[in-house]
Parts: C-alpha cells; sequence; structure tokens
C-alpha cells in the first residue's frame, strides 16, 4: 500500500481524466472553488449516496447532501480543505480514498485550522467515477464544537453569545 503525502488541493490538472485521482482532484477544486455545479458532477445522484461528516448525522440521498453543500458555499464562513496522507484502493469498479484533511474556516476575524480524518467511496457510473459515500470525522472535541458552531446558523449565537 502507497500512502501520498502530496496534497490534492483541486488546483490539480491530472493527465489522465478518468482516474481515481482526478475525481478526487475535481472533489476538492469544487469545494474549495464552492462550485456547486461541479460538486453535484462528482456525486452519484441517487438514492444510495450517504455522507457522514463533522456537521453531524448522516445525509442519505443527493438531495439531502446537496443541502450540505449549498449551506457550506452560501454562507459567510470560507472553508478550505486539501487531502494528503492518504492511500488509493482501487478496483475496475470502484475505490476507496483514505487519509486526512488540512486547511481552515475563516469567518470574519476568526480562523479555525481543520484536521479531519477523511474516506471517500466512488463508484464507476457510465464510465465516470462518481462519489458514492463521505466519512469525515475530526479528534479534537474543541475544534468539532467550534467546526459545528461557525457552520450551524442559530449555533453560533447560542455557543457565543
Amino acid at each position: 500500500m502507497n500512502i501520498t503525502q502530496q496534497a490534492i488541493t483541486g488546483g490539480e490538472a491530472p493527465a489522465d481524466q478518468q482516474s481515481a485521482f482526478a475525481a478526487l482532484a475535481r472533489f476538492y477544486q469544487a469545494f474549495n472553488g464552492r462550485d456547486f455545479a461541479l460538486m453535484q458532477a462528482n456525486w452519484l445522484p441517487s438514492p444510495a449516496a450517504s455522507m457522514a461528516n463533522p456537521l453531524g448525522g448522516i445525509k442519505r440521498g443527493w438531495q439531502e447532501i446537496a443541502s450540505v453543500y449549498q449551506r457550506i458555499f452560501a454562507g459567510p464562513a470560507r472553508v478550505y480543505v486539501e487531502f494528503y496522507d492518504y492511500s488509493l484502493h482501487e478496483t475496475p469498479a470502484m475505490f476507496v480514498a483514505a487519509g486526512r484533511e488540512r486547511g481552515f474556516l475563516q469567518i470574519a476575524d476568526t480562523r479555525l485550522e481543520l484536521a479531519i480524518r477523511t474516506s471517500r467511496t466512488y463508484v464507476r457510473q457510465d464510465g465516470q467515477w462518481r462519489q458514492l459515500h463521505h466519512h469525515g470525522s475530526m479528534d479534537n472535541p474543541e475544534l468539532l464544537q467550534a467546526y459545528q458552531s461557525a457552520l450551524t446558523p442559530g449555533r453560533r449565537a447560542a455557543s457565543h453569545g
């Protein structure tokens, strides 16, 4: 198993656009660029899609998952993450990427340095890699609470006031 330390930021231009690496690069391009259309193209448009991320709960199906990205992209916080310290486990029909994300959340004059354990599962549909599942978690409970408060309407006032 190869562990890759070089980060995927979304700024890459992979030579092989059909590769697992390219699918991951498109995800980070969509996320860091707040590009909802590109994010939608990265996910499997199916009720089978699921996401368990640091904002809490499990979202099932693209419509529920989309609501999380819409809230992040439309909100006042700027979130940037890059994927590193990862391994790829690939078959012809699917791949799993397991690693870490680092980055930041910036809102007004508050900046949180992010550290997230992350896995992403992709399946091949019509010759394209589409994300089927994402799981992200934070080890630091104080960071998790601050992150959730910054990105969840109503929690900011409750947790800071």
